[in-house]
């Protein structure tokens, strides 16, 4: 996938930085790597790489694609943050969604449900919620970790998608956003359109 748009890395904060990315997905193995080109003041950037393989978290941050500043990997909380990315993000590798790829639905509603992979030892669970044309526009859980401050944190994670369009026969939304809840307030941390996107299907 290839994704332009807008992120912060603060909620308090309103400072908003461009991005572009390219992002492989193995869906059988359900692993990534998010591959993002984040611009900075006076031509610099920050490239951010952030993924998830064989039940592993890990995201690593360098100044100029040579300079690490950040790095991290394997933390059980991470592990499961990156999951639940992984999951969330299927709206755009949609086959991962199938029973079959190991993801069980529980109904909560006419327009929603809940669903649970397990991969890797580590379970996760999102709630879908669909219009009424049958595409998912949101989805939310009650506690995602990420990291605030320095730490680890669960809070409330929710995040929307529209703009479905057709593609390599595949329904899928052009764009997304997500974001944190503090003090019952949605703040959306991200926001991206997707430019292309590649299948290779399985025999």
């Amino acid at each position: 996938m290839h994704q332009s748009g807008l992120l912060r890395t603060d909620m308090k904060n309103d400072t908003w930085s461009s991005f572009t990315a390219h992002q492989i997905v193995v869906p059988h193995a359900a692993g990534f790597l998010w591959n993002a080109k984040v611009g900075m003041p006076l031509g610099a950037h920050v490239r951010v790489l952030d993924s998830y393989c064989a039940g592993k978290g890990a995201g690593r941050v360098t100044i100029l694609s040579a300079f690490a500043v950040a790095s991290d990997a394997g933390d059980p909380e991470l592990n499961l943050g990156a999951l639940h990315r992984y999951l969330a993000e299927a709206v755009w590798y949609p086959t991962a969604l199938l029973p079959q790829s190991g993801v069980v639905w529980n109904p909560i509603d006419d327009r929603s449900a809940t669903a649970t992979l397990t991969d890797s030892g580590i379970t996760v669970s999102l709630e879908f919620r669909f219009n009424d044309a049958d595409e998912v526009v949101a989805i939310y859980s009650s506690g995602r970790f990420g990291r605030f401050d320095g730490e680890y944190k669960q809070l409330p994670w929710e995040g929307h998608f529209r703009d479905y369009q057709i593609r390599q026969g595949m329904h899928i939304p052009m764009y997304g956003e997500v974001g944190w809840y503090e003090e019952k307030t949605l703040n959306i941390v991200w926001k991206g359109n997707l430019l292309d996107v590649k299948y290779q299907l399985g025999q």
